[in-house]
């Protein structure tokens, strides 16, 4: 009995996450409150109406987690995230509205350090409130567990380089490409599309992120890296030299009719809490690609992919996980190392080099 109660008294004093919430809107102040500290492993330590009071705040207590809307008055958020990775790392999840300006600051936020991108809740009913409140946790539990690095306040500023094919011409008929991501994410598909070659092998990409927010994400890759980058749609052909990425709030699945791949969208119930799903696209990946795929899963906090990689491998693809090292959250890679899903763990800088050198050896 006296051990009992010593193990139930450890577990309420387990150290809770600590959060700063940054919005000037008070009453989505007050709501994102309630909901973070509706969750016994979170805790709101303040709240600012601009970055100049969270400042004040910082300097009296260090967060793990900052929860940040990017257009405010005074300093807008990009400003202050800008400031505060080059000289105080901490995990920011964006809170962001679903209009084409707002997810595109959003996803300029993701280039200067922030971990992850939410759309911020409507002030509607409780139901609706409640419906966001769990995915508003899991960001910020996930956020909590990221690795943040010091950043250069301009290192946000990538040039696309010229679009030259490789050295050595790749015959990609029948060679897929598949990709999950999530927390982190974005920045990792970035480094790898940057080392992509023009005419690589078809890339199908999952990488948890809402709706609006996939469209400025493909935009924006599109800018900067040598290949064709676009979000997908229905019945898309998957072709050499071009990444499509799963749009928010759709599956994404692998199709083949004859010698040509292609996508289908649908809107199916969510898998792992996900929807787009990375399990998802990696069993059709499987099915319909085989031992012509390559998997690559990235960054990310959970499980989804790890089972889709195992099913991937077990059909004879080859299959390629993000060290431990080199993650901003080191979860789904782990996951499936774990299952024996990964035929290798790389490093996020080596793994396009490798799966170029991996595709020329096998043509």
């Amino acid at each position: 009995m006296i051990v009992e109660k010593v193990s139930k008294s450890v577990r309420t004093i387990e150290k809770k996450i600590k959060v700063l919430v940054i919005d000037d809107s008070a009453l989505v102040r007050n709501t994102l409150s309630s909901i973070y500290n509706s969750d016994e492993e979170i805790e709101v330590i303040g709240t600012a109406s601009d970055p100049y009071v969270a400042v004040e705040i910082i300097r009296q207590e260090v967060p793990d987690v900052i929860s940040l809307d990017v257009e405010m008055p005074k300093m807008d958020g990009i400003t202050f995230l800008s400031k505060l990775m080059s000289q105080h790392p901490i995990p920011v999840v964006i809170l962001s509205t679903l209009t084409e300006k707002s997810a595109e600051n959003a996803i300029l936020a993701m280039e200067y350090g922030a971990v992850e991108v939410v759309a911020k809740p409507r002030l509607g009913t409780r139901q609706q409130l409640e419906n966001v409140k769990a995915q508003l946790c899991e960001k910020i539990k996930a956020a909590s567990k990221a690795h943040v690095r010091r950043r250069g306040i301009s290192s946000n500023a990538y040039k696309a380089p010229a679009r030259t094919s490789h050295s050595s011409p790749i015959q990609t008929t029948e060679k897929v490409i598949a990709v999950g991501a999530s927390t982190g994410g974005t920045e990792a598909i970035r480094v790898m599309l940057s080392e992509m070659p023009l005419d690589c092998p078809g890339i199908i990409i999952t990488q948890h992120m809402p709706e609006v927010f996939t469209t400025q994400f493909a935009k924006r890759l599109d800018e900067i890296c040598p290949i064709n980058v676009r979000e997908a749609k229905h019945g898309d052909t998957v072709l050499r030299g071009t990444a499509l990425i799963a749009p928010g709030n759709q599956h994404m699945c692998l199709k083949r009719s004859g010698t040509r791949y292609y996508v289908e969208l649908n809107s199916q119930p969510h898998v792992n809490n996900h929807r787009p799903s990375i399990d998802v696209l990696f069993h059709s990946v499987a099915q319909y690609a085989g031992k012509n795929s390559i998997g690559v899963l990235l960054t990310g906090m959970g499980a989804d992919g790890a089972k889709g990689m195992k099913n991937m491998r077990e059909m004879g693809a080859y299959t390629v996980a993000q060290d431990e090292a080199s993650c901003v959250v080191y979860g789904m890679p782990k996951e499936a190392v774990k299952l024996e899903a990964a035929s290798i763990s790389l490093p996020l800088d080596k793994i396009s080099n490798h799966i170029i050198r991996k595709i020329l050896q096998t043509n």
